[in-house]
């Protein structure tokens, strides 16, 4: 067998995005584009016979932090090592930046053997909440604005522009209250395999989260609304159940390196499981 280990172009994207929706991750219809744009060369497949059999993102956000997601391999080219390939190609890639993942429980044991340790607990939320949203003139439509880019660098750990450029355009649905020219929170709202999927949901409190959360779980039409929910958001999940959304699955957000420095509490939704 000859395996052959390389960067992937963006169909090949779209296939491993596939391969995620098939393990049951409910991906976004148009993540693929967006998480190449945020690193082009990020993306890394095992090839054999000119067939993808494991895949992997290792997305780079500048120098000094770099996250890794999308590690799968196909379900009947499991136990031959690709994904061990692809995982040590990622890593590679890496270097010695910070390093963050998201792992489910299953896997966190053989994280914490390569050097991540857990930061926090993230809890998959979903359901069709109660009523609609009421009229909130405090909360706007925006883009990838320069006033947005730098309020999203409070809650994440590094520059993202070359990502958000894409995230906060249509077809996602990005909304912010803003209250005398000052943003006091964004989220962005994106139709998945199934129902939508808010995420971020960045604020400066839980008046605001709760406010921005009301407008975009209702703004893409019926169906299922997920959110990543880090159980450093305070009450936040209890907002959720009271609207009618539940628990699923957790992950646990691991760090290899120094745990970066962000606005924590006011992360009310992650981005993605996939990209941080």
């Amino acid at each position: 067998m000859s395996r052959t280990i390389r960067m992937l172009a963006l169909d090949e994207v779209e296939t491993l995005v596939d391969w995620a929706a098939a393990e049951g991750w409910n991906p976004g219809l148009g993540d693929a584009v967006a998480f190449q744009a945020a690193d082009p060369d990020g993306f890394i497949g095992a090839f054999v016979d000119g067939e993808m059999v494991a895949g992997i993102s290792a997305v780079a956000y500048g120098d000094d932090f770099g996250f890794i997601g999308l590690y799968i391999c196909r379900p009947d080219r499991r136990g031959e090592g690709h994904g061990k390939a692809v995982w040590d190609a990622g890593m590679a890639r890496l270097g010695n930046r910070t390093i963050g993942l998201d792992g489910v429980v299953e896997q966190q044991a053989n994280y914490r053997s390569m050097g991540f340790a857990p930061a926090y607990r993230t809890i998959r939320f979903v359901g069709s909440p109660n009523g609609p949203a009421e009229a909130d003139s405090d909360i706007r439509a925006i883009g990838p604005e320069a006033n947005v880019l730098d309020y999203d660098s409070r809650f994440f750990p590094a520059p993202r522009r070359s990502f958000l450029e894409h995230w906060l355009r249509p077809p996602h649905m990005a909304l912010a209250i803003i209250r005398d020219g000052v943003i006091e929170g964004y989220g962005v709202a994106r139709r998945c395999r199934d129902g939508c999927k808010i995420g971020p949901l960045f604020a400066a409190s839980l008046d605001a989260a709760s406010r921005l959360f009301a407008a975009l779980a209702n703004a893409p039409g019926p169906g299922n609304v997920y959110l990543d929910v880090p159980e450093t958001s305070g009450s936040f999940a209890a907002l959720l159940s009271s609207v009618g959304l539940q628990p699923g699955f957790e992950t646990a957000r691991m760090y290899r390196g120094k745990a970066p420095q962000v606005a924590q509490s006011g992360v009310f939704a992650i981005t993605t499981l996939e990209l941080g």
